[in-house]
């Protein structure tokens, strides 16, 4: 009989439960024991969803209080030295600490405006998707050692509540391989001889502890390896094999490509493959792995929200099935981390789009049908099967899915259309004239705190409490305070704050045709952040303008620039859900000339600086590098596309944050923006190195404090941090600025933050002017 599990489950809660109780204990209104309870009480509801839908295991290790790759940093025993940590802190003192840079804002007196801890471990994507890991730090003097007990607590919980576990870990190659090395001349894949014994005590445990199979994910399997890390993996498991369970190497995001016989040849017991990302690799798979493996199919979509087609699934798994003589098992293709938990609490979605949909408590139940259709018990699914097949056609016969208007716009565009109409160092001197900026001038990344009193706001106006001349007095008075605190602090261009703004994505997909969305289709983005994607349904086009209003009357309150700030076309198609029925390069086209046509509107206004935010531009990149050029040619396409309407004196900026930019750095210039900023501070300025060696051509804004921390840095941290941007840029052509939007933060830490950051440019236009 076919299995069916999962690799993991998305960790918030149905009503982002775990993302309110974090806040609240580092606040220091509930407890560590609180805490955990509350982390207690949607493990054993998550399982309990598994079990109901026949899943044949529950899964274990795929819950984190911020991280999974942080909880690994603790159960491996590598917290980095530089926190200081004397071993008799509480564990999770210790993980808040690597991972907001201090454990909780109670802890200090003066709260916002303490200048304790130290910076948080840097963060990054995972991998192609919109998830931020804690990235760990390796240096010769790293040791490893058993850490944590946490794993094996939770493993011991789901075995009182009766359920059959699967454990999870993530690899040990991929936990190297996603670490960065601190320390000049060092290959952190050296460690890997240190690290395999601790592997081995953790699987041991967990085979103590009655756990029959453990899956362990190396999706590095799916990237272009050097031949050193390659040839490591197979010794790794014999090794690992030694003392462990039975092991269930899984890989996903990407086609295992050259690494296919490498990964079926593994001394593993079982192998899982991404049938989404890599169906064309099925059938060699089959072909490769051995008939004594057990092969999971991930034939159920873990990445996005649109119901399986059933019929075109059971097409690929029967072949399959007969070619593969050992045990077959099905499973999403990756882990449900990045899909909301389930469909039943939205009474308000589009009626029509609904059906069209699957969450991930409606993925375990398509697991289900699947397994008793390939099991030969079709009629026992048989209505199951007719609403999946129902569903499908009403979606491809739908006329809202098509627009004849938008299909010409894309049509009649011609060369041009995407180029600015003089180089950057003509427009640098028009706009120069314009602004008449200091030296090293300051600005922020777009957003400001979203206060209490803006949210109570935005809620009543939802459910009709508050009238739409009520909310916009309220919009403004909001906007009126961030202008009024921004001249106050002696910012250089101002920005309106955003108060208005629900989401970056969300905000303009709601006054975007062709998109719909949910009332708690919540993902978490990283630690308690979480966001709630649009979905993309059908074709994209702007009826009207969407920030113009906001912004202009900003603009009329000052007379210093003020931003327009806008979402850049392959942010919104990155952190959206998207449709999967047409090339996704044609919906961020359209997204485009929709941004576009935005930007043209707000020069009109008077706005002179526009800021179009792609900080998605990296993790759209193909996984292997074979698709990099055509993903990025359409990608850069897309953003000049909609920077290129507007005249030369007018200013484009862009922001990136938390991804690798190093490897693309002549794509990224490319995009030709007047002006990026980016997220630097976590990496002590070691991201800004390529851009300096990369001699990249138009003026940088790297961050000089992190945001994500509710640390205020000091003067002297941020003036050291621009003299080190200074070493590799010319500063003729750097700005100072946060690493992104202020949003998650209050205003007292704020306001300290920016003071500091004014006081550190000021400073060093004296140097500079000296």
């Amino acid at each position: 009989m076919t299995r069916i599990h999962i690799l993991g489950f998305p960790r918030m809660g149905a009503q982002r439960e775990l993302k309110f109780a974090l806040e609240r204990h580092w606040r220091g209104e509930i407890d560590r024991a609180a805490l955990e309870a509350v982390g207690a009480e949607l493990r054993a509801r998550h399982w309990q969803a598994q079990r109901d839908a026949g899943l044949d295991f529950v899964t274990v290790g795929d819950f984190a209080f911020y991280d999974h790759v942080a909880n690994h940093i603790q159960l491996l025993g590598c917290e980095p030295a530089r926190f200081g940590f004397g071993g008799d802190e509480p564990a999770l003192s210790r993980y808040f600490t690597m991972a907001r840079g201090v454990a909780a804002e109670s802890e200090h007196e003066g709260c916002a405006h303490a200048h304790a801890g130290t910076f948080a471990l840097e963060m990054t994507k995972w991998f192609d998707t919109n998830y931020h890991y804690l990235v760990p730090e390796f240096t010769p003097a790293t040791r490893f050692a058993l850490g944590s007990e946490r794993l094996f607590d939770e493993v011991a919980q789901a075995q009182s509540l009766g359920h059959p576990v699967k454990a999870v870990l993530l690899g040990p190659l991929s936990f190297l391989w996603l670490g960065k090395e601190k320390g000049e001349g060092f290959d952190r894949l050296s460690l890997l001889d240190a690290l395999l014994p601790v592997y081995e005590q953790v699987l041991a445990r967990l085979k103590a502890q009655g756990v029959d199979w453990v899956q362990i994910d190396e999706p590095t399997l799916g990237l272009d390896l050097p031949d050193g890390w390659r040839h490591v993996f197979e010794r790794s498991y014999w090794q690992l094999a030694r003392s462990a369970p039975r092991l269930m190497l899984a890989t996903y995001f990407s086609p295992l490509a050259e690494n296919l016989r490498l990964a079926c040849q593994l001394p593993v017991a079982g192998l899982h493959v991404d049938a989404v990302r890599a169906a064309d690799e099925l059938t060699g798979v089959a072909d490769w792995l051995p008939a004594h493996k057990v092969l999971s199919v991930g034939i159920v979509d873990g990445r996005n929200i649109w119901r399986t087609d059933l019929d075109a699934a059971l097409a690929r798994l029967r072949p399959v099935a007969d070619k593969h003589r050992g045990e077959l098992w099905l499973a999403p293709s990756c882990s449900l981390l990045h899909v909301p938990v389930g469909l039943a609490a939205e009474d308000k979605l589009d009626p029509e789009v609904k059906p069209w949909l699957a969450f991930a408590v409606e993925k375990l139940d398509e697991l289900r049908v699947l397994r008793a259709a390939l099991d030969g018990e079709e009629g026992a699914v048989a209505a199951e099967l007719h609403a999946a097949r129902t569903a499908i056609a009403a979606r491809r016969s739908s006329p809202r899915v098509h627009r004849a208007d938008v299909a010409l716009r894309l049509a009649r565009c011609v060369d041009g259309d995407d180029r600015r109409a003089a180089p950057f160092a003509e427009r640098q001197a028009a706009q120069r004239a314009r602004f008449a900026l200091p030296p090293l001038p300051t600005t922020t990344i777009g957003s400001f705190p979203q206060t209490a009193a803006i949210r109570a706001a935005r809620a009543a106006f939802r459910r009709g409490a508050l009238d739409a001349a009520g909310y916009a007095e309220q919009m403004r008075a909001e906007i009126t305070l961030a202008v009024r605190k921004q001249e106050a602090l002696d910012i250089d261009v101002l920005v309106h704050g955003e108060a208005e703004r629900n989401d970056m994505v969300e905000y303009f997909g709601e006054q975007l045709d062709g998109f719909v969305f949910t009332a708690n289709g919540w993902v978490q983005s990283y630690g308690s952040r979480c966001v709630k994607p649009p979905v993309i349904y059908g074709d994209v086009a702007r009826p009207a303008p969407m920030t113009v209003e906001w912004t202009a009357f900003a603009q009329r309150l000052t007379a210093r620039p003020m931003k327009g700030m806008l979402t850049g076309p392959v942010t919104i198609l990155q952190w959206s859900f998207v449709r999967d029925d047409q090339p996704r390069s044609v919906t961020t086209e359209q997204i485009a000339w929709a941004i576009r046509d935005e930007v043209v509107d707000l020069e009109q206004a008077g706005i002179g600086i526009v800021q179009i935010d792609e900080p998605a531009i990296r993790e759209g990149l193909p996984l292997r590098r074979a698709g990099w050029k055509h993903y990025l040619q359409g990608a850069t396409r897309a953003f000049r596309i909609s920077a290129s309407g507007v005249a030369d004196r007018t200013q484009i900026h862009t922001h990136m944050c938390y991804s690798e930019f190093n490897d693309i750095l002549p794509e990224i210039a490319a995009m030709d923006a007047d002006v990026i900023t980016i997220e630097t501070s976590r990496s002590d300025m070691e991201l800004l190195r390529g851009f300096g060696a990369f001699t990249y051509p138009n003026e940088i804004g790297p961050g000089v404090y992190d945001i994500h921390s509710p640390r205020v840095p000091t003067t002297d941290e941020m003036v050291r941090l621009m003299r080190k941007a200074a070493a590799v840029v010319p500063p003729a052509h750097l700005w100072i600025n946060p690493d992104c939007g202020l949003k998650t933060r209050g205003w007292p830490e704020t306001e300290a933050a920016l003071a500091n950051m004014v006081a550190a440019a000021k400073q060093l236009r004296a140097e500079l002017a000296g």
